[in-house]
């Protein structure tokens, strides 16, 4: 997967306001691919409209994307014994490792260089806990976690400027019904 200039990048995505920033900074140093792959979205119709604003995003800028099956009995099978855990706690761990587990499997599965999430654009996501996670899926997939805090130079912000931009449904709580 590597282009003869630029190593390749497997960017989980978890949404589209947070991918329309990182899609277009990242690719100056990386030949970027998309994954969306969120099984933590509920309701489904919740699910079904951030699938549909990725993917008109990603034809808007001509990105490359793929998509990851909604399993979200699954997910919610790993994280509903933590149901009562606070915000950004032991179930956002679960799911965070989840997520990344799975992107690392893929980035090293198709030959990716690195892989990354744009889940730190997010000023209310954990970085270190993400970071954490990120390496952990890279050492047990044998594949390099590109360990960033997107939120930081104004990554955020950017990402808030680039969605008023594009006009794209910014949703109101991570995506899982604990969080809503």
């Amino acid at each position: 997967m590597t282009s003869k200039s630029k190593p390749s990048l497997l960017l989980h995505i978890c949404c589209a306001p947070c991918a329309v920033y990182l899609l277009d900074h990242l690719k100056e140093s990386y030949d970027v691919t998309g994954f969306f792959y969120n099984p933590n979205i509920e309701p489904p119709r919740e699910y079904q409209s951030r699938l549909q604003e990725m993917q008109n995003l990603a034809r808007k800028i001509n990105a490359r994307v793929l998509y990851g099956e909604y399993d979200n009995e699954a997910w919610r099978t790993h994280t509903a014994p933590l149901a009562d855990e606070p915000e950004g706690g032991a179930r956002c761990r679960i799911c965070f490792a989840h997520r990344l587990s799975r992107t690392a499997a893929l980035a090293a599965l198709e030959g990716f260089d690195f892989f990354a999430t744009t889940l730190s654009v997010s000023p209310r996501k954990n970085v270190h806990m993400i970071n954490e996670e990120g390496r952990r899926a890279a050492a047990d997939a044998d594949v390099s976690f590109l360990e960033a805090d997107f939120k930081k130079k104004n990554g955020f912000l950017k990402s808030v400027r680039r969605c008023k931009e594009h006009g794209l449904y910014r949703q109101s709580y991570c995506g899982c019904l604990f969080s809503r």
